[in-house]
């Protein structure tokens, strides 16, 4: 192999590994890519087991919140925001770091990525779901921690539509609802 050849291909091997990265850097930025949900299922399993601290997902949790200009990420069940859908469970993948652009709600729901737990066991960083029911009315959202030792309501973490993302009080999962407790399995 001649000298030329010896620069020459390690240059372009190097570009041709670089383009398909360029495309998904320039997606992310737009932040209006939308992605198939079997294509989010694939990405998003992709990493469903490695660890992640309580903490850690609360302080993903908060950056949308701000993200956006200063501003609270806006709600949307077809655009992204950072490569994750920016709908619950996309918000709540992104926070528990799974693949872009996020597990739906009901996959959350699934053995796969969380374990059922009683209300009474919920710690910062658990997840309360309604997997039931249709796109427009299942939710995920994470718990932070309980508002009183009465455990009729909590500060939770969640993106919701006509506002986005936000944390406020809460109390689904708390009487007769569909939603319920789970623990994710990163931890």
């Amino acid at each position: 192999m001649n000298r030329l050849t010896r620069t020459l291909l390690p240059l372009t091997m190097g570009a041709a590994l670089l383009v398909p990265l360029t495309h998904s850097a320039t997606a992310v930025e737009t932040g209006t890519r939308s992605v198939s949900p079997a294509a989010a299922g694939k990405k998003a399993a992709g990493d469903v087991h490695a660890k992640v601290s309580r903490d850690s997902v609360i302080q993903r949790a908060k950056t949308w919140l701000t993200a956006n200009n200063g501003s609270q990420v806006p709600y949307s069940q077809t655009a992204t925001f950072g490569g994750y859908r920016a709908d619950c469970s996309g918000y709540v993948s992104m926070a528990l770091q799974y693949g872009k652009p996020g597990a739906n709600t009901v996959m959350l729901a699934s053995s796969d990525f969380t374990t059922p737990i009683n209300m009474s066991q919920l710690t910062k960083g658990d997840l309360i779901i309604d997997a039931a029911g249709s796109s427009t009315t299942r939710h995920v959202v994470i718990f932070e921690k309980w508002t009183s030792s009465a455990h009729t309501s909590y500060k939770a973490y969640e993106q919701r539509g006509g506002h986005g993302t936000d944390y406020r009080t809460l109390s689904y999962g708390i009487g007769a609802d569909e939603y319920d407790a789970y623990r994710p399995n990163k931890y």
